[in-house]
């Protein structure tokens, strides 16, 4: 059987962590930004990790990184 693809989709948006676990970047941060607080901007600049249950189909799409 062929090797598997990486999704390019999902490796330009995720990456994984020493320990395995799935890291993302949160929404909401491109415009409408005037209404949002700073501290709220400034929280959404963070990176945050995948739940498990959605970290499992996420694995499968960037299996080699």
């Amino acid at each position: 059987m062929p090797k598997m693809k990486t999704h390019r989709g999902a490796a330009k948006r995720f990456k994984k962590t020493g320990t395995g676990k799935i890291k993302r970047s949160h929404a909401f941060t491109s415009h409408i930004l005037e209404k949002k607080s700073s501290k709220r901007k400034r929280n959404l600049r963070k990176s945050g990790v995948m739940h498990p249950s959605d970290a499992k189909r996420i694995e499968r799409l960037i299996a080699y990184l």
